[in-house]
């Protein structure tokens, strides 16, 4: 992908979210005993997506450090799409996590149960506090990743979750209203289905060898197209190694009388990807007279017959 990115120091980085897993498991801790004693369902939602914002950033710290190891033999690429599952994960788990918030909420609202107003405002004070400390630790890194993206997200949304639950605590203190507690739970539901709903789209596009979302790939045809000497396109391949990183393979036709500067055709039809942002190319050169037949312009046709000669770029 093209764009420039301001990285984080790993080690920094490390430390910021080794802070960050910290505080959250004290305030998971504490929210929940508040729960229970309060009887807030919402104080105890609010428990359990903090010990899932927890998870996440534990999740996304051995991302990290299994993404830094350099390619080997097993994974060419490289680890860095540790990161791309470890947001998957997380994802994942928001949109159970709000599932369950929703089935709870409607429970709740049908039965409705007694609430300590105060103990839910003085809980959900505290644990407002501690999300924004934790996402003031994952900001600056979450422009840069998107596995520190979800586990930001998981804290963006609990801070709203604590403000719906002192604002619950505040009404139940004044008008007795109970049933604020269910239905500021299930608005905390919908906010985190929202935000994981939006967000698992392109992690799975990643996953599943999408091309970039902000790659015109006809646009990328046609440039390699317009390269003086090459005749056709096919078997184009567009995808993201990492949520950084875009390569393309591509079998590029060479002209009859233009095969003598191959070489020099290929290197122009890689330059002219580097201004789409393409990280890493792979082109098969082929005559004319023995190109591929049958070969589909995207992707891989069946039974392709290859029955020529071909030189390698990398």
């Amino acid at each position: 992908m093209a764009g420039h990115h301001h990285h984080v120091d790993p080690n920094a980085g490390d430390r910021r979210i080794a802070a960050a897993v910290g505080v959250n498991l004290a305030l998971t801790v504490a929210q929940i005993i508040g729960g229970i004693l309060s009887g807030s369902l919402a104080l105890i939602a609010d428990a359990i997506h903090n010990l899932s914002d927890a998870l996440a950033l534990v999740i996304a710290f051995g991302a990290r450090k299994i993404a830094r190891r350099p390619a080997d033999a097993k994974m060419t690429f490289g680890y860095a799409r540790a990161e791309v599952v470890a947001a998957l994960i997380n994802y994942t788990t928001l949109i159970v996590i709000g599932l369950w918030l929703v089935y709870e909420g409607i429970a709740r609202l049908i039965t409705p149960e007694g609430v300590n107003g105060w103990l839910v405002i003085w809980i959900a004070g505290f644990a407002l506090i501690i999300d924004l400390i934790t996402a003031a630790l994952t900001y600056t890194m979450s422009k840069d990743s998107m596995n520190i993206r979800a586990a930001f997200l998981h804290n963006v949304s609990d801070a709203l979750g604590s403000v719906g639950v002192i604002v619950a605590g505040v009404l139940i203190l004044t008008f007795g209203w109970t049933w604020v507690d269910p239905v500021v739970t299930l608005g905390i539901a919908g906010y985190i289905l929202w935000q994981s709903f939006s967000e698992i789209g392109h992690v799975i596009r990643l996953l599943m060898l999408g091309s970039p979302p902000e790659a015109n790939a006809d646009a990328i045809i046609a440039d390699m197209r317009a390269v003086d000497g090459v005749a056709d396109v096919h078997h184009v391949h567009l995808w993201m190694i990492d949520e950084h990183r875009s390569a393309v393979n591509a079998h590029i036709v060479v002209d009859l009388g233009a095969w003598g500067r191959a070489d020099a055709i290929k290197s122009v039809v890689r330059q002219s990807l580097t201004v789409h942002g393409i990280a890493h190319t792979t082109l098969e050169i082929e005559c004319s007279r023995h190109a591929c037949q049958g070969a589909g312009l995207i992707g891989d046709a069946p039974a392709i017959v290859h029955d020529h000669d071909h030189t390698n770029g990398s």
